[in-house]
């Protein structure tokens, strides 16, 4: 089976459909099932899939551009769009599995609340599941759902590490309760299981060693999980940006001199202009690095692994930066609720607060980059 990418056309009614919803999106705290097959329209949940599935297996930089682009119309639409890379994860099951997952073809909607990682029960031929995991993005228009469990040392084989459980949605609750000030259209809620028996062949270790030899799934899996939440941050800076340059020529409601023909104002866009493009720049040059050694067949070393943890982070903040520079140079205008700046400063600042993309990734990349060991779970 092989399937070739959306064409622009598609990606653009995409672009479309979410400029038209965003505010829906933002009232029912997620994106309908709906947009979510415009998505799979587009090809973007077949994007991390195996080309021996069906997928398109996209180049991480391609898969990134496109999620940059959705952000930079709705910063929630892009968080969601961007688990069209959960196929990376998927990759470590079983290849019988994959191929049952794939049967009625590629564009599988996954979600995940992995943790708090809870205990899970040996049962017949797998693991009897139970608990509750926060931070389930998407999980309203998920096809499967994942959650973390940690399985004793002995039978599994697996040294107790932990593993992600895979079930249907009908045997999973999903509690409302995504409360929060900024991406409040992901519909990040809890998930609740009570006493589902997963098989072992539909659990896999998150990063584990995949199951598929593709060039895809020898790129740096937690690295890349990082990378797709950090462009939409991107996404969210690059249009707040360009609304702020756009707005320079305009006449405020003082009767003081147009924006542009303030010195501080230029300064402050210049500034903002040159600190998000440099970031972005680091972001993808780090990703073709270890793209190119993964397609030459060799793995990514640990230093162009960190360097794409260093990036992501580094993208977030500066994203963050420029948000809240183009918030405040746009004035009293910015305050209203629900206008795009307002928007974007709330979704913006939600980025860099992810665990893969706090502060401490700099201690970690630092680490590296010095030759000294970086803190347990960095790389």
């Amino acid at each position: 089976m092989t399937r070739t990418p959306a064409p622009p056309e598609t990606l653009d009614q995409v672009l479309a459909v979410v400029a038209q919803r965003r505010a829906e999106f933002e009232e029912k705290r997620h994106v309908p099932p709906d947009v979510i097959a415009e998505f799979k329209r587009a090809g973007i949940y077949r994007a991390g899939v195996p080309k021996r599935f069906g997928g398109d297996a996209l180049p991480p930089a391609e898969f990134l551009a496109l999620i940059e682009r959705i952000s930079e119309v709705d910063g929630s639409a892009g968080w969601v769009a961007s688990f069209g890379s959960s196929g990376i994860y998927l990759a470590a099951l079983p290849e019988e599995t994959q191929a049952r997952l794939y049967a009625d073809g590629p564009d599988v909607a996954f979600a995940g609340g992995l943790f708090p990682v809870q205990p899970a029960e040996r049962a017949e031929g797998g693991y009897r599941v139970s608990g509750r995991w926060k931070f389930a993005s998407g999980c309203k228009g998920a096809d499967l759902l994942g959650v973390g469990i940690k399985p004793g040392t002995g039978r599994d084989g697996r040294g107790g590490r932990p593993l992600t459980a895979v079930l249907r949605p009908e045997q999973v609750e999903i509690v409302e309760n995504w409360d929060v000030i900024g991406m409040r259209g992901t519909g990040s809620h809890d998930l609740v299981v009570d006493g589902a028996v997963v098989p072992e062949e539909w659990t896999f270790v998150r990063g584990g060693e995949p199951t598929v030899d593709e060039p895809l799934y020898r790129y740096p899996t937690v690295p890349y999980a990082a990378q797709v939440l950090a462009v939409v941050g991107l996404g969210v800076a690059r249009s707040a940006l360009d609304r702020t340059i756009a707005a320079g020529g305009r006449a405020g409601y003082t009767g003081a001199p147009k924006p542009a023909e303030r010195a501080t104002y230029r300064i402050a866009v210049g500034r903002a202009e040159a600190e998000l493009r440099s970031a972005r720049a680091f972001f993808y040059e780090a990703t073709e690095e270890a793209w190119a050694t993964v397609v030459a067949g060799d793995p990514a070393t640990p230093g162009q692994a960190s360097a794409l943890r260093l990036a992501s982070a580094h993208l977030a903040r500066t994203s963050f930066e420029a948000v809240r520079a183009a918030y405040q140079l746009a004035g009293i205008s910015a305050i209203t609720d629900g206008s795009p700046l307002e928007r974007a400063l709330r979704d913006a600042s939600v980025v860099p607060q992810h665990a893969f993309l706090q502060e401490g990734v700099y201690d970690g990349a630092g680490a590296v980059l010095m030759g000294v060991q970086p803190f347990a779970g960095y790389l």
